[in-house]
C-alpha cells in the first residue's frame, strides 16, 4: 500500500515480498521500495533484536561503551599518530641533511610536500569507493602495510625517485581518515562521536612527539650508522607502520557484527545503542541518487571550502615546522627537532581539552573558539617583531587549530546519513583538504617566510566565517525538518519502523536531526 505524502511515500510491509522492509522511502528511489540487500548491514541485527527479549538499560550501555573504547581507541589513536608521523618525516629529515644529500635547490623541497597531496588528491575517490565496496578493516590494513613499505623505501632513491615515493605515500594514506570516520559512525552514538573523533585525531600530536623523539635519537647517534641518519629515520618509522598494519588486520573488525571480542548479545546491543543515529554500519552498494544528493547539498560545498582554507596553514606547518625553527628562530639542527615536540603536546592536550567542553557547549561553538585562539596565535607569529618568546608562543598555540577539523569529521560521522552520501561527502572534503595542503607549502618560499605567515592569518580569519555559516545552515535545516515531521499522522509515523537502518540519507529521513 502506497500513500502519497507530500513528496514522499510510506510503504507498508508486503506479505508477498518478504524482502520489502517497512520503512520511509524517498521518491528518489526508482521503484519506491527498498529490499534487504539495499538496506544497511545493521538491518539484520535490528530484525534479530525484534525477535528477542533483550533490553539495553543505562548501566549495560555504559559497560558496553567502556569495552568498545578499550578495544578500539588505543589502537586507532596510535595508528593515527603513526600516519601523521609518517607524512611529516620529511620535515625532520630536512634538518638532518635530506635537502643537502639529495641536492635540493629552490622550491624542490616544497614539492616533496606538494607531491604527497597530489597522490592523496588523485586517489581520494577511489580509496573511498574501495572502503565501501570491500571489508573496511581488511582494506584499511592493506593500505597501511603498503605505505609502511613505501616509507622504508624513502631511504633508497635520489630526488626524482623520492618525489615519486612521496606521491605513492599520499595515494595509500588517502584511505585512513575516511576509514576512521566510518569506523566512528559504526560504533558510537551521535553524542559520543565528537570526543572519540578528538581522541584519535588529536593523536596527531603524539605523532609529532614520536617523530621528533625518533628523529632526535637518530641525529644524536648519526656517527654510529653506516649511512645517513635521515635514512634510518624513514626505515624505523616504516617498520613501525608495517607492524601496526598487522595488529590492525587482526584486531579491528569490518563491522561490529564481526567483532571477535563481543559476545553475540553485545553485537545486537551495539545496534540498539546506535539506533538514534538514524544510521547503521554501512552498505556495499554505490547509490547514484545519494551521490547526486551529495553534489546538491550546500553543506558539502561549505565543508569543501572550509577544507581548503583551513588546511593551507596545515600544509605550511607540517612541512616547514622544523625548518621554521631552524632558519627563522635560529635553533641548531638538534634543538629544532626538540623544540618542535611541544607542538604535539599542545595539539593532543589542547584539542581534547577543547572537545571535552562539548558536555556543556555545542561543538560548533567549540570549533569557533578554537579558531579564535589559532587566529590570535597566528598574529603573534606573523606580526610580532624582536620578541622570539612571543613568536614561539604563537607558533605553539597554532596547534589547537585541528579542533576545527575534528568538528568537521565528527559532523560527517553523525550528520551525514546514507552510506554512499557519507563516503562521497568525506571524499569531497578530503579533496579540499588536499588542495589546501598543496597550496600551503608553496606559500613558504624563503626565510623568514613572511608571506607564508600572513597567509596563515588570512586563512584562519576566513575559516571563522565558514564555521558560522555551517552552524546556521544546520539550525535552519533542523527547523525545516521538524516542521515537516509534525505534518505526519500517527499511522504514518508508525510506518517508519527500522528507518534508522534503511540506508536513507539525512535529507530523506524525516526523523533525522543534525547535531551541532
Amino acid at each position: 500500500m502506497n500513500e502519497k505524502l507530500d513528496s514522499t511515500n510510506i510503504n507498508q510491509h508486503d506479505e508477498n515480498k518478504g524482502e520489502v522492509l517497512s520503512t520511509y522511502i524517498s521518491p528518489i528511489l526508482s521503484n519506491g521500495k527498498i529490499n534487504r540487500e539495499d538496506a544497511d548491514e545493521a538491518m539484520k541485527l535490528a530484525l534479530d533484536l525484534e525477535g528477542q527479549n533483550i533490553e539495553l538499560d543505562e548501566d549495560t550501555s555504559k559497560k558496553l561503551l567502556r569495552k568498545i573504547d578499550f578495544c578500539l581507541l588505543p589502537l586507532i589513536g596510535f595508528l593515527y599518530a603513526c600516519q601523521f608521523m609518517d607524512k611529516t618525516t620529511t620535515s625532520y629529515a630536512a634538518v638532518m641533511g635530506l635537502k643537502t644529500d639529495l641536492n635540493m635547490i629552490g622550491d624542490q623541497y616544497s614539492w616533496t610536500g606538494t607531491a604527497f597531496y597530489i597522490g592523496y588528491l588523485a586517489f581520494e575517490f577511489p580509496a573511498n569507493a574501495l572502503l565501501q565496496r570491500f571489508p573496511l578493516a581488511k582494506t584499511t590494513s592493506t593500505f597501511i602495510f603498503i605505505w609502511g613499505v613505501i616509507l622504508c623505501l624513502h631511504a633508497v632513491p635520489k630526488y626524482p625517485g623520492f618525489v615519486t615515493l612521496r606521491t605513492l605515500l599520499g595515494i595509500f594514506e588517502s584511505s585512513i581518515s575516511p576509514a576512521m570516520v566510518i569506523l566512528t559512525s559504526q560504533w558510537y552514538k551521535k553524542e559520543e562521536q565528537f570526543i572519540r573523533t578528538a581522541c584519535w585525531f588529536a593523536s596527531n600530536g603524539l605523532g609529532i612527539i614520536m617523530g621528533g623523539a625518533i628523529a632526535y635519537g637518530c641525529a644524536q647517534h648519526a656517527e654510529t650508522y653506516s649511512f645517513e641518519a635521515w635514512k634510518v629515520l624513514f626505515i624505523v618509522t616504516g617498520l613501525m607502520t608495517i607492524a601496526l598494519s598487522i595488529a590492525f588486520f587482526l584486531h579491528i573488525p569490518d563491522t561490529p557484527s564481526k567483532a571477535w571480542w563481543l559476545t553475540p548479545t553485545e553485537k545486537i546491543l551495539v545496534v540498539e545503542r546506535i539506533r538514534d543515529n538514524q544510521q547503521g554500519f554501512g552498505n556495499k552498494h554505490f547509490k547514484k541518487y545519494q551521490f547526486k544528493e551529495t553534489l546538491i547539498d550546500p553543506l558539502t560545498w561549505l565543508y569543501f571550502i572550509f577544507a581548503i582554507v583551513s588546511n593551507i596553514p596545515n600544509g605550511s606547518l607540517t612541512n616547514f615546522g622544523s625548518i621554521l625553527l631552524s632558519e627563522d628562530f635560529k635553533y641548531n639542527k638538534k634543538e629544532s627537532l626538540l623544540m618542535n615536540m611541544p607542538c604535539g603536546v599542545v595539539e593532543f592536550i589542547g584539542c581534547i581539552g577543547f572537545c571535552l567542553l562539548n558536555y556543556k557547549f555545542p561543538r560548533m561553538l567549540i570549533s569557533f573558539a578554537a579558531m579564535v585562539v589559532a587566529l590570535f596565535s597566528s598574529c603573534l607569529l606573523a606580526f610580532v617583531e624582536n620578541n622570539n618568546n612571543a613568536r614561539l608562543a604563537g607558533y605553539y598555540l597554532q596547534y589547537v587549530y585541528p579542533t576545527t577539523t575534528i568538528c568537521a569529521l565528527s559532523c560527517f560521522a553523525s550528520n551525514t546519513a546514507g552510506h554512499t552520501k557519507k563516503i562521497s561527502t568525506t571524499a569531497i572534503f578530503f579533496i579540499g583538504y588536499c588542495i589546501g595542503n598543496l597550496i600551503g607549502p608553496q606559500t613558504f618560499t624563503e626565510a623568514p617566510y613572511t608571506g607564508g605567515k600572513i597567509a596563515i592569518v588570512v586563512c584562519n580569519t576566513a575559516t571563522l566565517i565558514i564555521i558560522l555559516a555551517i552552524y546556521f545552515v544546520y539550525i535552519y535545516s533542523n527547523k525545516k525538518k521538524e516542521s515537516k515531521l509534525n505534518q505526519l499522522t500517527q499511522d504514518q509515523l508508525d510506518a517508519l519502523e527500522n528507518s534508522e537502518f534503511a540506508d536513507l540519507t539525512d535529507r530523506e529521513n524525516p526523523k533525522f536531526r543534525y547535531s551541532v
